[in-house]
């Protein structure tokens, strides 16, 4: 950046003094504010680190390669973060870019942040990290039996990864370690565990395993381990022994059980995290309210193992399209799961009498939102009908072509189906028209499976961006 940066040098494990680290929001473009950053760097942040990718969204992001969020939003914060690190000559870490972590994600973050960085007039040294795989080479992996399984997914086939439009493994620390302490100011990496973004700097500079793993698995999603998780992020403070995080809101508190519980999220055992290279073991831990803002905790420990990196890989398939209606009528209230049976015959029949083969392959599913639609589970008997509705009708198919023309093909039938033969027919509502909206092609994920590798580096290249180095034509 425009001023000489100092760089985090390791440490001594009992060096008495703590790395901080900013964790300013729990995802890039979620909101950063200029205020907590200004008062996270005034408490003496060496760092700042943050997560910018999930899989909670969905298969699509990494099978497109392209990122949930807007660019607005993430230039907005980018703008917040790299003026703050810049002022403070801090290194900013941002992991699994793009949402999914592809090669293109972090392409496109990198954009953005050559974009902000000539509109702040700085001149950062910016690492990439990527860590999409190539298919040829992880066949050759899994014929090496380097590749298993993880519950419940089966073997490795090459059909399986052939199906992958892409396919990252999940970066531990260590490359943006190597990208700190060879001098970026920005880090900007493919698809890594949310920890270990935040665990690199603490890590680095010779703080404990445990703590800094475990510092990072509760401060992941910014303020959420807070008692106000809406009011901002945390800066965790990391020593040899254990760690402090604190919010960055004055008016926002931690409290033992805030920081204790988020072990949960996302996570089948409190006491235990599988991260690359070891496993973080919270089972001895001990969790203190320093005073009414912040909490410590002791007795995190940090185990080594062979080190392994998740695999994600998604692909395309089907294509649905899908209508809408509202129902009102209180009558078809009352008795909707017999509406629903008897509809879905209905449609399922008379798709396949226009059809023929074409219906050889396809899926026809009701979804009654209002009633049963989020958990599919029958409703208690007892339950009071409800005041109204929606219906939405989703029909997946081989092309976009067969899945529009069947939707069309149930049109009738789905807006004016009787509750019984032999009455008026009704008209339902409709918000839209045309009524068939095409959804355009189904994502699934493909992949849950670890490969070997020797270290951390093996899986990930690097190539850096020197805005302190003119281009050519410049």
């Amino acid at each position: 950046m425009t001023k000489a940066a100092t760089r985090p040098q390791p440490i001594s494990e009992g060096h008495a003094l703590s790395t901080l680290v900013i964790v300013p929001t729990g995802m890039l473009g979620g909101g950063v504010s200029s205020r907590h950053l200004e008062s996270g760097v005034r408490a003496g942040a060496h760092a700042i680190a943050l997560d910018s990718g999930s899989t909670d969204s969905g298969p699509s992001y990494l099978a497109r390669g392209v990122s949930k969020m807007n660019r607005e939003a993430v230039k907005r914060d980018m703008t917040h973060l790299m003026r703050a690190a810049s002022g403070a000559a801090i290194p900013l870490l941002i992991g699994s870019c793009g949402t999914a972590g592809t090669d293109s994600g972090v392409d496109w973050t990198c954009d953005i942040a050559v974009e902000v960085a000539r509109e702040l007039g700085i001149q950062p040294r910016i690492a990439l990290l990527y860590s999409e795989q190539e298919i040829g080479e992880l066949k050759r992996k899994n014929a090496e039996g380097r590749i298993h399984a993880l519950a419940p997914a089966g073997p490795l086939s090459d059909a399986a990864l052939e199906a992958c439009d892409h396919v990252v493994a999940l970066m531990g620390p260590e490359p943006y370690m190597r990208a700190v302490a060879e001098g970026a100011d920005i880090v900007l990496g493919g698809r890594t565990t949310d920890t270990a973004v935040l665990a690199a700097v603490p890590l680095l500079r010779g703080r404990g395993g445990g703590p800094a793993w475990h510092a990072a698995k509760i401060a992941e999603c910014g303020g959420q381990c807070t008692v106000d998780p809406r009011a901002g992020g945390v800066l965790i403070s990391v020593e040899a022994e254990g760690f402090e995080i604190e919010p960055l809101d004055d008016d926002n508190r931690t409290s033992p059980e805030s920081v204790s519980a988020h072990m949960l999220y996302e996570n089948t055992d409190p006491l235990h995290l599988v991260e690359p290279g070891g496993e973080l073991d919270v089972s001895a831990a001990v969790y203190l309210a320093k005073d009414d803002r912040i909490t410590r905790v002791t007795g995190s420990v940090w185990r080594p193992r062979p080190y392994t990196m998740k695999l994600e890989g998604a692909g395309g398939g089907s294509f649905q399209t899908i209508m809408f209606i509202g129902i009102e009528d209180p009558e078809v209230l009352a008795n909707l799961d017999d509406f629903h049976d008897r509809l879905s015959t209905a449609l399922i029949q008379r798709i396949h009498a226009l059809f023929g083969h074409e219906a050889d392959d396809f899926d026809l599913s009701l979804r009654i939102y209002g009633h049963n639609a989020v958990s599919g589970r029958p409703v208690p008997p007892g339950s009071p009908p409800p005041r109204e509705v929606g219906v939405m009708l989703v029909v997946t198919a081989p092309t976009q072509s067969l899945a529009t023309r069947m939707a069309k093909s149930c049109n009738p039938y789905f807006f004016h189906f009787p509750l019984r033969p032999g009455i008026e027919l009704p008209s339902y509502a409709f918000p839209f028209t045309p009524a068939e909206i095409e959804r355009g092609q189904v994502f699934e994920f493909k992949l849950n499976h670890v490969v070997e590798t020797t270290d951390g580096l093996e899986r990930v290249r690097t190539r850096w961006v020197d805005l302190r180095t003119p281009s050519k034509g410049e």
